[in-house]
């Protein structure tokens, strides 16, 4: 069942489209990962279905509800969250504040129950629950930025540049985590620069290109085409 469509899908900055006539569907329970080059529209896609840059034509709908002209404040009450690309954490507040402010619609019942899953899901956040988030490692950061996404409890989390600045060893656990929230059900939008270990976990991929789909399928298709990897997505032939 779809939960996420996309269709002819436009959107950009003022008199710039910087994404064109995009179209794809996001099943509920998989995991789209949306690929390309650098300055494709990746990020401006996902902004954009968060209701945060400008759609100029085409239409949005989450689980067979219109969002197209819905408010940016109103889309987590239909179940989307966003981990942003660059982590976007209050610097100046605790790792336990941050995770708070994630959940700030739900009851007190309703935090203590996803603040017990995010910290089973990093346990590293637990044992920095009380440090200033200025103070985490990058790769903690991004543990936290997924964390407090998770405190809204989404149906579809939208993740922009997961590894971006990460060491190796991070990506793989951030990477797992998404894995793991998969499979109990959370349906992903990916962002990723690291298109190996997108197309690891992917169910479906997109391929950008200059605001432009060059390539919509099943990730096992995609992991197949050589020159569409190396051309668009940045993976050596």
């Amino acid at each position: 069942m779809a939960l996420l469509v996309v269709r002819n899908f436009s959107c950009g900055y003022g008199e710039m489209v910087a994404v064109h006539d995009l179209s794809f569907t996001v099943e509920a329970g998989q995991i789209l990962a949306l690929l390309g080059p650098n300055g494709a529209g990746k990020t401006s896609t996902i902004l954009a279905i968060m209701g945060h840059v400008q759609i100029k034509a085409g239409s949005l709908s989450v689980d067979g509800t219109d969002i197209t002209c819905l408010p940016a404040l109103k889309r987590p009450e239909l179940g989307l969250a966003l981990v942003p690309e660059g982590r976007r954490l209050f610097s100046d507040l605790t790792v336990a504040e941050n995770l708070t402010i994630g959940g700030y619609s739900h009851s007190r019942a309703d935090e203590r129950r996803n603040l017990a899953r995010v910290f089973e899901l990093f346990p590293r956040l637990s044992e920095r629950r009380g440090q200033l988030a200025a103070s985490l490692s990058g790769g903690e950061q991004q543990m936290l930025a997924i964390g407090r996404a998770l405190m809204s409890e989404p149906r579809l989390l939208l993740v922009d540049e997961l590894s971006l600045g990460l060491m190796p060893k991070m990506v793989d656990l951030c990477i797992d985590a998404l894995q793991k929230l998969n499979k109990e059900g959370l349906t992903i939008l990916l962002v990723e620069q690291n298109t190996a270990r997108a197309l690891d976990i992917a169910h479906q991929v997109c391929v950008l290109a200059s605001g432009r789909s060059v390539f919509t399928g099943p990730a096992e298709i995609a992991r197949r085409d050589v020159d569409l990897l190396h051309t668009y997505a940045g993976v050596a032939a």
